[in-house]
């Protein structure tokens, strides 16, 4: 981890901050795959302080940032929820849901010190399947998973943004 990087959970009183984040990091990463009204719609419904302080209330949703002289530069958010996809039901599983950068500060390691983080919590906790689902189309993405030791599933999941449709696959590793 670099050092002038350190991670720390999101409280309530982080929502602005992290709403902000997460809407620019989302629309730098998914701008032009769509059009602009479905994008600020999106934004608007998922990247909302409301919806991300109701995120940030709930105990077992973890939300974490990565800060560069204690501004956020990155985050990461994981939970346990039902794996949506053939697997052993026997494992722990823990799915990974967001990690962004700020556009910035991207090649900075600072989205390998936030995977760092997710994978020693999840060995930690004793977890032993990760899943994340990823867009079809993010090769950078899929890339940087792919080092992580995560590969695509044969399984897929359509991820609309307003009318303009889009496909992830679930993607799965051992712990």
């Amino acid at each position: 981890m670099p050092a002038s990087l350190s991670i720390r959970r999101c409280t309530l009183a982080d929502a602005p901050a992290l709403s902000a984040l997460a809407r620019r990091t989302f629309y730098d990463t998914f701008t032009g795959t769509c059009s602009e009204a479905d994008m600020q719609d999106f934004l608007n419904t998922f990247y909302n302080e409301p919806r991300i302080a109701e995120e940030l209330s709930n105990p077992e949703d973890h939300t974490f940032f990565a800060l560069q002289q204690e501004m956020p530069v990155g985050y990461l958010r994981f939970l346990e929820s039902p794996v949506p996809f053939v697997h052993d039901a026997q494992q722990k599983a823990l799915e990974l849901n967001r990690l962004y950068v700020d556009a910035p500060h991207k090649g900075q390691g600072v989205a390998q010190a936030l995977m760092d983080y997710y994978l020693d919590f999840a060995k930690a906790g004793g977890y032993t399947f990760l899943w994340l689902g990823v867009w079809e189309h993010n090769l950078r993405a899929k890339a940087f998973y792919r080092k992580y030791g995560f590969a695509a599933t044969p399984y897929t999941h359509p991820f609309p943004i307003g009318d303009t449709p889009q496909t992830d696959e679930w993607w799965a590793r051992a712990v």
